[in-house]
């Protein structure tokens, strides 16, 4: 019997239980193959006692609509970065990826299934150039992997963010305000803009196009006449002023290497009533609520046919690829074209144009 593993990292998303269901109904179609999953991603794997679960076609029978993960994620440690406790209570990272190789041995693993976004297909690269059988999915709500025209997620987070900005509009109309919406998106804008341009905002701020303050209090005075009127702005958790860095602090989690972005929201308020807008402005930071909940029906599809793809590269043996969507094909691409560079947003792009055309201000 072969046996693969599906581990699941970084951020959760909607969509990755429709990978893991999706992995599980295509092997289930073969008479010699069995799929595990760690918990945790590799964490899993490196805990003693390891943490590692059968999947079969029971225990994924309803996954589909969930959001999350059945199997848990984490963005912190990894097989290179394993946080060890210090007697004085400090953490080092250590790196554990052979002894974790040796252990999937033992498991008698002979494919790994790694779900994620970037940095989880950084890892990915590294350990299949240490000898790993390993594949990779694209997954991020913030769509910023170029090797993909879409990653799974994304368009659930979009619809997350319109539905939140439709209700904005209700009060922010009834009381004469200007709004803010901070979205995620970390230094890609996709989830901004798409946001703005269906919600029908006023404004769309992005990392791609570093802003002038005093181009969007132009566009806030356009929207009122005689003290009356309402304007919406859209602000990407990466998004910076032409005068002013990013947004970034470090994290005090253990194991963890990413900069926190955030905080810009207010950053754009403080800067616009310095500015001199008189209009009452308030902010709405939407946060992790675009991660969770049920995937729409286009990330369902999406991340089922990732699924199905992923386990026959493994049964072709094509490893060190990564499952990726280029319209019309689901095909796959090398570890170092899928990480080779973001996916942003390109300030010629037609949606940008469209953007403009609809009157929407970027601030640039």
């Amino acid at each position: 019997m072969k046996r693969v593993m599906v581990v699941t990292g970084g951020g959760d998303c909607p969509g990755l239980n429709a990978v893991i269901r999706a992995i599980v109904k295509r092997a289930s179609q073969e008479k010699d193959w069995e799929v595990i999953g760690s918990i945790d991603s590799f964490n899993g794997v490196l805990k003693e006692p390891t943490e590692i679960v059968v999947l079969d076609n029971d225990n994924v029978s309803g996954i589909l609509v969930k959001g999350g993960t059945i199997l848990g994620t984490t963005n912190k440690g990894g097989p290179f970065a394993w946080p060890i406790k210090n007697s004085d209570g400090s953490y080092d990272a250590v790196d554990c990826s052979d002894e974790m190789i040796r252990k999937l041995k033992i498991m008698g693993v002979d494919a790994v299934i790694n779900i994620g976004g970037d940095g989880s297909q950084r890892i990915s690269k590294a350990l299949y150039e240490k000898g790993l059988n390993i594949i990779g999915v694209p997954k991020t709500i913030d769509n910023d992997l170029s090797a993909t025209d879409f990653t799974f997620g994304f368009q659930t987070a979009v619809q997350t963010v319109t539905e939140a900005i439709d209700k904005l509009v209700t009060t922010a109309s009834s009381h004469n305000r200007v709004f803010i919406m901070e979205v995620m998106g970390r230094d890609a804008g996709w989830i901004a803009l798409y946001g703005a341009v269906a919600a029908g905002a006023d404004v769309c701020i992005i990392p791609e196009m570093p802003y002038r303050i005093e181009k969007i209090k132009e566009k806030i005075d356009s929207r009122y006449k005689k003290g009356r009127g309402f304007c919406i702005i859209v602000v990407a958790e990466g998004a910076y002023s032409i005068d002013r860095k990013k947004q970034k602090e470090s994290s005090s989690e253990i194991g963890s290497n990413n900069a926190k972005l955030g905080g810009i929201g207010n950053v754009l308020m403080q800067e616009l009533i310095e500015a001199g807008v008189e209009h009452d402005i308030r902010l709405t930071v939407l946060g992790h609520i675009q991660r969770g909940g049920s995937p729409i029906a286009y990330d369902r599809i999406l991340a089922s046919e990732f699924g199905v793809k992923a386990f026959e590269l493994v049964m072709e043996e094509r490893f060190g690829e990564m499952v990726a969507y280029r319209h019309p094909e689901i095909i796959s691409v090398s570890f170092d074209k899928a990480i080779s560079k973001p996916h942003l947003v390109e300030p010629k792009s037609r949606l940008v144009q469209t953007a403009k055309g609809l009157g929407i201000e970027f601030g640039n």
